[in-house]
């Protein structure tokens, strides 16, 4: 068959062969430059696959399925198929050659560049922005946080890891397919043009001297436009990031605990300004 099959049941196994060149051009997207050659990332395990397929089946080039993880994905590979996208079965061993993070099925998705212009042109009223944030797994969970909190996008700023390494699409969860991400502006650059656009920038970090939810905090502040700023897993924000706000917020530690992590001091932020929006 040389067209695109109308359902499931008519895919035939064309990929038995895992050292195949296709095998190792897909294989060496988990590769920044590889990945920077071909425009395009890999998206791998049903749930991932599953929000590209649903939110942004434009973009998807091809599905890949291995006969044992069809029968367990149909829904998927039926939905791909109905958009018109291109499915290829192949054997486990040929899918465990592209990816032994895949669960037997992944995807080739165009990249897409977004701007801070195209954000703020939708007006937007949350949004959560990273500052040198290195672990992948920590800005994807992110990215995933500010898609529940219903956020209008994520800004990674400085020297963020790149938003495209299958770990953090990965750690997103289908959420990178939800909300833009606005890769690679300084800092100083991002702030500037959200303050610009009338959105209050909230850094958050531990020497803040207004306390997220406690007397002396303005409920109503959060319920305006606003930013929040959070810094790298290890070191934080500098004098300097945090000069750059508005203000600096900390987050309330009532128990014994020396600190919140990354990405749930994110979502405690995140959803402060949610609720506040939706109370007003």
């Amino acid at each position: 068959m040389t067209g695109r099959p109308d359902s499931p049941d008519q895919l035939n196994l064309t990929l038995d062969n895992p050292r195949a060149e296709r095998i190792k051009k897909v294989a060496a997207l988990t590769g920044r430059s590889a990945r920077s050659r071909a425009g395009a990332l890999l998206v791998e395990g049903p749930q991932s696959v599953r929000e590209a397929v649903r939110f942004a089946p434009d973009r998807v080039r091809d599905l890949y399925v291995s006969t044992e993880a069809l029968a367990r994905h149909r829904d998927i590979v039926a939905a791909a198929l109905d958009a018109g996208r291109w499915v290829h079965l192949g054997t486990g061993e040929v899918l465990d050659a592209m990816s032994r993070d895949a669960q037997g099925i992944l995807a080739v998705v165009d990249e897409t560049g977004v701007s801070l212009d195209d954000v703020l042109a939708g007006s937007p009223r949350l949004v959560a922005v990273l500052s040198n944030v290195r672990d992948p797994g920590n800005a994807g969970t992110v990215i995933r946080a500010a898609d529940a909190a219903g956020a209008d996008a994520v800004i990674l700023a400085g020297e963020c890891v790149d938003p495209s390494n299958p770990k953090v699409v990965r750690s997103s969860a289908g959420s990178l397919f939800h909300l833009p991400v606005v890769r690679a502006l300084p800092l100083v650059d991002a702030v500037a043009e959200l303050q610009g656009a009338g959105l209050r920038v909230l850094a958050a970090d531990g020497s803040g001297t207004v306390t997220l939810g406690e007397p002396g905090a303005d409920p109503q502040a959060l319920a305006t436009p606003t930013a929040w700023v959070l810094g790298n897993e290890a070191w934080g924000l500098s004098a300097d990031e945090r000069g750059l706000a508005d203000e600096v917020v900390r987050i309330p530690i009532y128990g014994r605990a020396e600190s919140l992590n990354l990405a749930t001091a994110a979502s405690v932020c995140l959803y402060a300004s949610a609720t506040a929006q939706r109370l007003q």
